[in-house]
């Protein structure tokens, strides 16, 4: 079905699939968000036996679909099928990582394997801090860091578990250890002690994982971002993203500045570059 009209440019629809959700969002030309949605991989099956992950019935109909999929071929299938339910034979581009795009200079020894996910997110951070050193921390089932200098050259970044992936971990590889993970762990990692002059330590085992883990991931993004200034001597901007970003960000003692959809920002600049220069 086509959808309802809309006035202008067709919209653009930007598809960002990570390893836990898929996030969506409608752009028109002018980069106004017009529509947006997200679900989990696991969230209940539909009538159909499958995992309609959005319900676009209604919206205007897009000029193509911009993907960042990390997240294999599994959901590759089942974002070409609402896609085709929705608009068959809508054009969609699935976006790889290059040596340069938007701005953005890819220092990869092989720019091809930088994953998709962290290209299009620095596309976004270039454009929304323009003309700055920055460090960006994305929280998700990973943990990524990336060190971008003020003119957009990409110098390398860091890989680690993520808060949730470091819970599960414990839970799984102990013998007497639960599985936490981010929803049954929420709230956990900032909550303060009753009594104790050090309100660091926690005294139950959920609370101890969760606090545990946040810090961990805390630990490591001030490290990268102490010796990031260090070595470049300027002040960084640390932006934080992601699905954990709320959990890290409250363990963080250092200056950061929140950003939560910078994929779909990224995506947004590539489908506008991608649409002006075909």
């Amino acid at each position: 079905m086509s959808g309802a009209q809309h006035a202008g440019p067709p919209p653009f629809l930007l598809i960002d699939a990570g390893n836990s959700r898929i996030k969506w969002a409608l752009v028109a030309a002018d980069g106004a968000r017009l529509h947006a949605g997200a679900a989990n991989h696991d969230d209940a099956p539909d009538a159909h036996g499958g995992r309609d992950f959005t319900d676009w019935s209604g919206l205007p109909m897009p000029c193509g679909a911009w993907i960042s999929n990390v997240a294999g071929a599994t959901v590759a299938q089942r974002i070409d099928a609402a896609l085709d339910a929705h608009w068959p034979g809508l054009a969609r581009t699935v976006i790889r990582s290059a040596q340069q795009q938007c701005g953005v200079t890819n220092g990869y020894t092989t720019p091809d394997s930088l994953g998709s996910d962290r290209w299009a997110g620095m596309i976004g951070a270039r454009a929304a801090f323009p003309d700055e050193p920055l460090l960006i921390a994305t929280f998700g089932t990973a943990t990524t860091l990336e060190a971008l200098r003020a003119d957009g050259t990409f110098v390398g970044g860091l890989i680690a578990p993520g808060w949730t992936l470091m819970m599960r971990s414990l839970g799984e590889h102990t013998a007497q250890l639960p599985v936490l993970d981010a929803h049954n762990a929420s709230g956990l990692a900032s909550a303060k002690q009753e009594r104790d002059a050090a309100p660091l330590f926690a005294n139950d085992t959920k609370r101890s994982i969760a606090a545990g883990c946040a810090l961990a991931q805390a630990g490591l993004v001030e490290r990268a971002w102490a010796e990031l200034q260090q070595a470049w001597d300027m002040p960084v901007r640390l932006v934080v993203s992601g699905g954990a970003a709320a959990q890290a960000a409250a363990a963080l003692k250092v200056p950061h500045t929140r950003h939560d959809a910078l994929v779909l920002a990224g995506l947004a600049l590539i489908a506008a570059q991608s649409v002006a220069q075909p």
